[in-house]
């Protein structure tokens, strides 16, 4: 069954079209809100909270590109959950707690493979947001710049200028951490 069949049949409330339709975007999701920065133990969260509002949405779907849509959802999905978690630490400050971040390493090992994949993740995460979605989505997603320039809400002149701007400064980052020769 094709896409736009799946969609028009999630649409008319077929909760087996709206499952192949998770199963098919599950990874993708999961991958772009990690390399949004979303903390591995958070990735689960973030995730189903792109398929709940994507399941409260679909009856607003045209036909447009429907994994453009999704990243949009889960870009927005990232920022909500962060905001959210920031407000949750500021109120925790303000009790005078002690807030402890709980350490990931074990588990980013596990989707780290390779130490050049760890300072690549580390370098783009060190990077301004507005650079770091655009290289994510252009270099690991291999969206054009027009599909970025929707998700992203900006003109295509900006994606471009904004990949530039990166893809520079991760260069200087990564030629700083040891001349590491990275393939992308």
């Amino acid at each position: 069954m094709s896409e736009n069949e799946l969609i028009e049949r999630a649409q008319q409330g077929d909760k087996a079209a709206y499952t192949a339709l998770i199963q098919k975007h599950h990874r993708t999701v999961e991958k772009f809100a990690f390399q949004c920065g979303v903390k591995v133990n958070d990735i689960p969260d973030v995730t189903q909270e792109v398929f709940v509002k994507l399941y409260r949405f679909l009856h607003q779907f045209k036909r447009e590109r429907f994994t453009t849509w999704l990243y949009k959802i889960t870009l927005n999905a990232t920022r909500d959950y962060y905001r959210k978690e920031t407000k949750e630490i500021e109120k925790e400050k303000k009790l005078n707690h002690n807030y402890s971040n709980i350490s990931t390493k074990s588990a980013e090992d596990r989707i780290l493979l390779f130490e050049e994949d760890k300072e690549l993740h580390q370098a783009i995460q060190s990077l301004d947001i507005k650079y770091q979605h655009p290289i994510i989505l252009f270099y690991f997603h291999d969206l054009s710049y027009e599909q970025i320039a929707d998700i992203l809400s900006v003109p295509i002149t900006t994606v471009k200028t904004r990949l530039l701007r990166a893809k520079s400064q991760l260069k200087n980052l990564l030629s700083s951490n040891g001349g590491a020769k990275h393939g992308r």
